[in-house]
């Protein structure tokens, strides 16, 4: 979809307008939430096919076919925009879009990642194409890079193809670097694809955490637009300051709003550059707490005007993502996207109107979901590992000076080294004395090598976990007792992608991810079942922490700080030091071991 390319012309809205051609539907008797002038007016308003033809007091383009709706006593609101998601928090594009539509979110800025990861150009265009067809604006922002350095990155996301896929219609920038010390180095695969959206006009998202003031300058010069890191309000003065478009968080992985909202209660700032995002949220956050929706009640909740409020993700937000002249707000020639409301407190809305059609009531989607066969997208790294890679994956030698190097869990997703004297048996650490510690293991999809290392205070009951739900997608293998562990990646393997949990010579759970080893191809409430499964079973094995995909998910990842297992190796953030090197396998060598 382009969101740009409109059914109703503009000859046709001029006539609806003056009241020479009957409107599809009229909104009578409610107060139009004016983002424009900040002022709530009562005020009709004329759809006409796509479009909104007439905002004003009188109820022009009536006809015989006319669909007039009585909203009197409610507030008409420009539909609410997610600028920043990602749609593979186990949930897919579509499952996520049957749950959101109805809370009112009618444009999702999408982050691209594992579909780009697994499925190169070709298969990442088809895909968006498909999607095309869902009932909300879906917009796309192509990543420049993974999250996580691997020796083949550079020529999977080779800059001709991701600049190409720039050009699409329905991709309207970069996405986030979360690795932003290449864009502050001046790093050309980063910058040259960065200036090139800027040549199309379009947006470059941001990812800028723990990053300093002065830093921040060479991130902005280097043309990112936006954050949505910051954690306190003077990080997100600093953004501000520097004219970034300041994105204020709140999330299952960090309900960073108590920290961030004084900053606009306080009427200290002007707020037209602030937005508001879920930033991926796990599926049971979602459940309980809503979507854009959700943020709005929130911020209103803790003293921010509404009118703020609805601002920052109507409005706000279409100027960010250049499309203000088309979506963000309620005036003749804009997309009807259009949310009837009835209150300013709770923001759930009884009505959601997208591109002029009635697509939800009442909480109930009215509009068909698009039926994709996700079988047909093929990973261009399928899950092949052979099953004698699995049999035993222990952390093999200790070090020369006998000190082994530990991955600590300090929080959900920080973590930091602690090397440790452990005893070892016949050649290999034995963390049997260890109540907290587990062996854990990156193994590459296919076979081809190894990254091993030892995790503390992650979940301590755990004997054997496998998922290819992490950052690298390849399988991670966590656990205290190898037979475990081994029986748990052979599930994963055997499902094609997803988490398993063994113990006793028994799986006792096991999650299918079919698609990329990411996502689950059903329901959003079956969803949201699945994960609440998952949540318990890790909860009742000793996981402390809020959001264990996260915790999975950057595990592997080499941006925050800690000690990580990456596919270049044991991998020490802050330092850049790689501790252990991945290790190349043939089957021989590693059973014979």
């Amino acid at each position: 979809m382009n969101i740009k390319r409109f059914k109703a012309s503009r000859y046709e809205l001029i006539e609806v307008a003056r009241g020479r051609r009957a409107a599809d539907v009229v909104l009578c008797g409610g107060h139009v939430i004016n983002v424009y002038s900040g002022e709530y007016v009562p005020y009709n308003v004329a759809i006409y096919k796509d479009r909104i033809a007439y905002v004003g007091p009188r109820e022009v383009g009536v006809g015989e076919q006319t669909r007039i709706i009585d909203v009197t006593g409610k507030y008409l609101s420009p539909g609410f925009i997610e600028p920043h998601a990602h749609p593979w928090v186990m949930y897919n594009p579509i499952s996520l879009a049957e749950k959101v539509v109805p809370l009112g979110t009618t444009t999702i800025v999408n982050d691209n990642l594992f579909f780009y990861l697994h499925l190169g150009y070709d298969g990442t265009v088809e895909m968006i194409d498909q999607l095309s067809a869902l009932p909300l604006n879906q917009l796309w922002l192509a990543r420049v890079v993974s999250q996580s350095e691997f020796p083949e990155e550079r020529s999977w996301f080779e800059a001709q193809q991701v600049q190409k896929l720039l050009e699409h219609e329905d991709v309207i920038g970069t996405a986030e670097i979360t690795r932003w010390p290449i864009v502050y180095e001046g790093d050309p695969f980063a910058i040259e694809t960065v200036e090139y959206a800027k040549k199309l006009n379009k947006i470059s998202d941001g990812h800028t955490a723990g990053c300093s003031y002065d830093k921040l300058n060479a991130i902005v010069a280097a043309g990112i637009d936006a954050c949505h890191e910051a954690i306190t309000e003077e990080e997100a003065l600093n953004r501000l300051r520097l004219g970034m478009w300041t994105t204020l968080r709140n999330s299952s992985l960090r309900p960073d709003f108590p920290s961030l909202l004084p900053l606009v209660v306080k009427g200290a700032v002007d707020t037209r550059r602030v937005l508001m995002t879920t930033d991926g949220p796990n599926p049971s956050y979602i459940a309980r707490n809503g979507f854009v929706d959700g943020l709005l009640r929130q911020a209103v909740q803790a003293g921010v005007d509404p009118m703020k409020a609805v601002q920052m993700v109507t409005i706000n937000a279409a100027q960010y993502l250049k499309l203000d002249d088309t979506i963000g707000g309620i005036a003749p020639g804009k997309r009807a996207d259009i949310l009837v409301l009835p209150d300013l407190e709770t923001f759930v809305p009884e009505r959601v109107f997208i591109a002029g059609k009635e697509v939800a009531k009442d909480g109930r989607l009215l509009a068909p979901l698009p039926a994709i066969d996700w079988n047909r997208f093929i990973s261009r790294k399928p899950l092949t590992v052979s099953p004698a890679v699995l049999q035993d994956l222990r952390l093999y030698r200790p070090r020369a000076d006998g000190m082994t190097p530990v991955i600590q869990f300090i929080s959900n997703v920080i973590t930091k080294r602690v090397d440790v004297a452990l005893p070892s048996s016949e050649g290999l650490v034995d963390i049997s004395a260890e109540p907290s510690m587990l062996y854990a293991a990156l193994i590459d999809r296919q076979g081809k090598w190894v990254v091993q290392g030892i995790v503390a205070n992650f979940a301590s009951e755990i004997e054997g976990m496998a998922s290819t739900y992490n950052t690298t997608t390849e399988l991670l293998v966590i656990g205290r007792d190898p037979a475990a562990m081994a029986l748990a990646a052979q599930t994963v393997r055997e499902m094609g992608g997803g988490i398993a949990i063994a113990e006793r010579g028994a799986v006792v759970l096991k999650i299918e991810l079919p698609f990329l080893g990411m996502m689950m191809t059903d329901s959003f409430e079956q969803t949201v079942e699945a994960h609440e499964r998952l949540l318990a079973a890790v909860r009742a094995r000793g996981f402390t922490y809020g959001d264990l995909l996260y915790a999975l998910l950057f595990l592997t990842c080499d941006f925050l700080p800690g000690l990580r297992l990456t596919p270049l190796g044991l991998y020490e953030v802050k330092t850049g030091t790689l501790v252990r090197p991945r290790e190349h396998l043939n089957v021989s060598q590693w059973t014979g071991r």
